[in-house]
């Protein structure tokens, strides 16, 4: 498995040439939202969209 440097300078790389700092910083700030996202699907740590739902309702009581 890539470190986080070797995954961020790979990601870096296929971007578009015309980003200012801030774009690539929230760019990567994405990308890191995703794939933990992707893990913790992987790991079975998600809800159902019913179980979402529930807590939404009982959140707007």
């Amino acid at each position: 498995m890539p470190s986080t440097k070797e995954t961020a300078i790979y990601f870096i790389r296929e971007l578009p040439e015309d980003l200012c700092i801030e774009e690539i910083a929230y760019k990567l700030y994405i990308n890191d939202k995703i794939e933990r996202a992707r893990q913790q699907i992987k790991e079975g740590q998600h809800f159902s969209l019913e179980t979402a739902k529930d807590r939404k309702k009982k959140r707007l009581k």
